[in-house]
């Protein structure tokens, strides 16, 4: 099983980015896609998840602001990012898993390598 994140940069405040988790190895479709972020000094932390049928969570930091969605013919998930802010800076995660809504690192099995995402001016 692989996850493959693309998608992170650098950008400014109140600027977007659309994060990309592409598997290989394991069938998307029939599980739940996790985005995770974790900060330096921090642990990592739950963002937004998407369930086999679609069911969308949120974290409140990033409700309103961010996009969970999948492409199950593409075997991809993403994260839509948008007005992001300083505090959004992390390494983004995304991971797979079994448990709607997985919120915690322990619901995941596979996870990808990450992709920095820098909010800055």
């Amino acid at each position: 099983v692989q996850l493959v994140e693309s998608g992170g940069g650098l950008v400014q405040p109140g600027g977007s980015l659309r994060l990309s988790c592409a598997a290989s190895g394991i069938s998307a479709r029939d599980h739940t896609i996790g985005w995770f972020r974790q900060a330096p000094g921090k642990e990592r932390e739950g963002v937004s998840c998407i369930s086999d049928t679609g069911l969308t969570y949120y974290d409140d930091s990033v409700k309103g602001r961010f996009t969970i969605s999948r492409d199950n013919a593409k075997n991809t998930g993403y994260l839509q990012m948008t007005n992001l802010k300083s505090e959004d800076t992390a390494v983004y995660y995304c991971a797979v898993g079994r448990n709607f809504p997985g919120t915690t690192t322990d619901q995941y099995a596979y996870w990808g390598q990450g992709t920095q995402v820098t909010v800055s001016s």
